[in-house]
């Protein structure tokens, strides 16, 4: 058993690194020396996270817009009579079988000319490569729509024909193409289908001293009859695969030092990263071993245990932010190293987790403005309201849900917001913020009287209960929380086990002036022991 004086003594140095604990830096360097490395540190890594971002959303945007501007080229090229602007969630459409065919040989013409009448570095995949054409239809059926009379197998059958570059150019070409497969029976036709892959080299990065990307297109046409109304549908798809260059040299040496400086920036965010990690890992270390000494000396002490809420005290979500950013920066460094060096193309992969990384380190600022009481107010309002918001939300979520199937099978046939699910929820969400109103009451589709008159009951409803109710009493639960935060803040927090235990405790012997000070702690401020927890 502990003696009375030896419990003492634990009691004095448990108290004293408990206060130290709870110190911001600043307070840390004037009462022990300890030199803040993760405030400079985190200073450093914004500055440099951002400026890595932006040299990538730069490159990225090259990409993007290469993809984008030959998908149009190829809609332009491959469409015949493309307007240049799709016509809802397909690019064109056609009417009669005439149509169709000048379209099918259209695509198969301008395939056969491309390296004479494209604008862009274009080419074949390869030699054995080459236009694609499937046709799916029923297997057979006879249709007599005026004896109201069908007979038809709703089994389906798929027929191919590829046709290559070579040869369409050669005899054989003429021989292919007035083949019975062209022959197309409609009445049966569910869907002609249309595919070719082109390679090209995008020479814009050069002027943005970078390094070109080599690019495959996997193109696709579909000719859509499923429906059988009398209206094809066209969709043009490209998926664009970004691949290594196999053999590239570039006679100018700028293009290679630009990229070799940006490779040892890229190193430094590592190597920044990785000893703000270690650095913070290290704190939440040592928090678990703090929080174990209070526990037990409580437990010890008191004869029973540390609530949960002070044991979060020791919990600094903080750290675990810069944690997860500096992994997730560490990961998009070595991917965007390897893009750069052209060894890798995942461009998606690399900008969410560069992006994401970024978010977080800004969000991070907002823990070194909360050491001031005037900044502090929103985390704390945050903290506090969240629980209470989730509750609501899942209540608010049921009648939302309600609203999105009921708007879905109802008004769906007869309004193009409300034809799927995903389309009905984004449509609803942005009535809750008071956009598109009137378009979404003016759009809907005066066929049947019945939906009209239920569409305005229906968004009528929607729109007072969510606005005027659900959306106001959201409003008022942030409010009653910042409410009690201020009222916190004059009054003093709720005391806790964890406040008691140190609140007796003075740490005038850490309030010693320095005489050479940092920068970044130059702002002297003399802080009281009730705020001290309220830090994390």
């Amino acid at each position: 058993m502990m003696t009375q004086s030896d419990l003492d003594l634990k009691e004095m140095a448990l108290k004293e690194d408990l206060k130290f604990y709870f110190m911001n830096p600043c307070e840390k360097y004037r009462a022990r020396g300890q030199i803040p490395w993760k405030l400079a540190l985190q200073i450093l890594k914004i500055l440099m996270v951002t400026t890595q971002l932006v040299f990538f959303g730069l490159s990225n945007q090259l990409v993007v817009s290469f993809k984008e501007e030959n998908t149009v080229a190829f809609k332009h090229l491959f469409l015949k009579g493309y307007s240049g602007t799709d016509e809802d969630d397909y690019s064109c459409s056609i009417y009669t079988q005439q149509d169709a065919y000048d379209s099918i040989f259209y695509v198969i013409n301008q395939y056969r000319n491309l390296k004479n009448i494209s604008l862009g570095t274009l080419g074949y995949e390869h030699e054995e490569s080459g236009l694609k054409i499937c046709k799916q239809q029923y297997k057979k059926g006879t249709m007599l729509p005026s004896n109201d009379t069908l007979n038809i197998d709703v089994s389906t059958e798929t027929e191919c024909i590829l046709l290559k570059p070579k040869e369409l150019t050669g005899k054989k070409a003429e021989l292919k193409l007035n083949s019975s497969f062209f022959n197309l029976e409609f009445y049966r036709l569910i869907q002609v289908e249309i595919s070719f892959k082109l390679k090209g080299i995008a020479l814009q990065t050069i002027h943005a001293r970078e390094l070109p990307d080599c690019y495959a297109f996997q193109n696709t046409i579909t000719f859509n009859n499923r429906a059988h109304s009398g209206k094809i549908k066209v969709y043009f798809g490209s998926d664009t695969e970004i691949q290594e260059c196999k053999d590239w040299h570039i006679f100018n040496s700028v293009l290679q030092k630009n990229t070799q400086y940006i490779l040892v920036f890229d190193g430094f965010v590592i190597l920044s990263c990785l000893a703000s990690l270690i650095l913070c890992t290290r704190s939440i270390v040592l928090a678990w071993r703090l929080q174990k000494r209070f526990v037990h000396f409580f437990l010890e002490k008191h004869k029973r245990r540390v609530c949960y809420a002070d044991r979060l005290e020791f919990l600094n979500g903080w750290y675990v932010l810069v944690i997860i950013s500096d992994v997730m920066t560490i990961i998009g460094s070595i991917l965007k190293m390897e893009i750069k060096a052209k060894n890798l193309t995942s461009y998606d992969v690399c900008s969410i987790l560069l992006g994401t990384s970024t978010l977080f380190v800004w969000v991070g600022v907002i823990r070194y403005l909360g050491y001031f009481q005037t900044y502090n107010v929103l985390i704390l309002t945050m903290q506090a309201s969240l629980p209470k918001v989730l509750r609501f939300c899942c209540c608010a979520g049921m009648i939302y849900l309600g609203y999105t199937f009921c708007g879905w099978i109802v008004l769906g046939p007869y309004h193009e917001k409300f034809e799927d699910l995903n389309t009905v929820a984004e449509c609803l969400f942005s009535l809750v913020n008071g956009d598109d109103m009137f378009a979404t009451f003016a759009q809907i589709q005066e066929k049947s009287s019945l939906v009209w008159m239920f569409s305005r009951l229906y968004l009528y409803s929607f729109i007072s209960l969510f606005i005027y109710m659900i959306l106001s009493l959201f409003i008022a639960l942030i409010t009653d929380s910042y409410d009690t935060i201020k009222k916190y803040q004059q009054s003093g927090f709720p005391a806790t086990d964890l406040h008691e235990f140190l609140k007796d405790h003075s740490s005038a012997g850490y309030r010693k002036d320095r005489t050479s000070l940092p920068l970044i702690c130059c702002c002297r401020r003399q802080q009281s022991d009730d705020n001290l927890i309220l830090i994390n």
